[in-house]
């Protein structure tokens, strides 16, 4: 599995932003609000942040020979919660950054203020849980193989006297 890139990530949240400028302005235009972000979902992304980043230092543990065993499926779940909470990250920052963006243009609508501190506070949450997310992805990273040394199955695959 290739390590997610930062570059992806932030490609993903500007495209998001992007969109959900649109959208909002669309519904702006049409005497609509854009949503409230309610307070708990910061405390929910940097939950989950917690979370992964907790799961990933166990497997960093084992890598390093301080903890003695580490089931292999844990191991490639952990990385898979990374990347998932990298795109995770980026979706909801692009989303949440898209509102600050409708909302900052608009200050001067009663609400709006708060509503854009909100969703900034949230786009905050959103970056934290991205970073995280790669910080878990390099934790899981294992070293490549040295020169003399081939797997198990390698072995069998090259060596016709072995079977």
């Amino acid at each position: 599995m290739q390590r997610t890139r930062w570059q992806t990530l932030l490609l993903v949240t500007v495209v998001a932003a992007a969109v959900t400028w649109i959208l909002l302005r669309a519904i702006a235009g049409r005497g609509g609000l854009p949503p409230s972000v309610p307070p708990l979902v910061v405390v929910v992304e940097l939950l989950i942040a917690a979370v992964v980043f907790g799961l990933g230092w166990t497997v960093r543990q084992f890598l390093r020979g301080k903890r003695p065993l580490l089931d292999p499926i844990r191991a490639a779940r952990t990385v898979v919660l990374a990347k998932a909470s990298c795109y995770t990250g980026a979706l909801l920052a692009g989303w949440y950054g898209g509102q600050v963006l409708v909302l900052v243009g608009e200050l001067d609508v009663p609400g709006n203020g708060g509503r854009a501190v909100a969703a900034g506070v949230a786009t905050g949450g959103a970056v934290v849980l991205a970073v995280v997310g790669l910080v878990v992805e390099w934790f899981c990273r294992v070293p490549p193989p040295e020169a003399g040394e081939q797997s198990a199955g390698e072995h069998s695959a090259t060596d016709p006297s072995a079977g």
